[in-house]
């Protein structure tokens, strides 16, 4: 069942600033090294399961990404060991990292966290499973996200500036992967703001395929409740 994604996931781990092209639209600036930042397995959102919500006040932002369930326990991988790094997949998802852009913006300019931004309900749709077999090179698939009928992100996951054994070494060198927990791999260029009625499609395309597991099709609507922004 696809819930057992979230059932099974322990933690959510991101990793930010892995597109040139991305660095550049947002005016941030090339990390050294890879970094990373957590989602909650909460904001988890299976297929078939949905709206995304989107909380009063906030400038909501896809990023669609390519997302790896590890299959093993983790811990201080060699960066250089490519097939550990592979081996400790379980499979494959396409994910959309749904941003609180304003939310995310104050924080950085004010040095405070961006678990807010990031950790909402609903703020992390994915697609059924992706088996290894159908992705043999996790470096050469193609995203692609629209919304209603524009598309707005088309890219190639070889664009990463830092390829998944070295994502996974660094993660594991501070915390340790454990099975179920995912990882997201950044998102190309192309990011912008949704609203509520708008329709989100994405999908992975493989050596000129699409994936049919891999697309993921979600409405925006507007949550009701009690966060609503304001300055921090």
């Amino acid at each position: 069942m696809a819930s057992a994604i979230r059932a099974n996931c322990r933690k959510v781990i991101c990793i930010g600033r892995n597109y040139a092209d991305h660095i550049t639209e947002l005016n941030n600036t090339k990390p050294k090294q890879p970094f990373f930042f957590l989602k909650p397995a909460s904001a988890i959102l299976c297929p078939g399961e949905g709206p995304v919500l989107r909380p009063q006040g906030t400038n909501l932002h896809y990023e669609v990404e390519l997302a790896l369930v590890m299959g093993k326990t983790v811990r201080d991988l060699d960066p250089n060991d490519d097939k550990g790094a592979l081996d400790a997949i379980h499979s494959y998802l396409l994910g959309i990292d749904m941003t609180a852009r304003n939310v995310q913006e104050e924080a950085k300019k004010k040095g405070l966290p961006w678990t807010i931004a990031k950790g909402f309900d609903t703020f992390l749709p994915v697609s059924q499973e992706i088996a290894k077999s159908r992705l043999p090179d996790p470096h050469n698939a193609f995203l692609r996200l629209s919304v209603g009928s524009q598309m707005r992100q088309a890219d190639s996951t070889g664009l990463m500036l830092y390829r998944i054994p070295r994502l996974l070494a660094e993660i594991s060198r501070v915390m340790t992967l454990e099975k179920g927990d995912l990882v997201l791999t950044g998102t190309p260029k192309g990011v912008g703001q949704v609203k509520s009625g708008d329709v989100m499609k994405a999908s992975i395309e493989y050596d000129g395929k699409e994936l049919e597991e891999g697309r993921i099709e979600v409405e925006v609507k507007d949550r009701e409740g009690r966060y609503r922004y304001s300055e921090t």
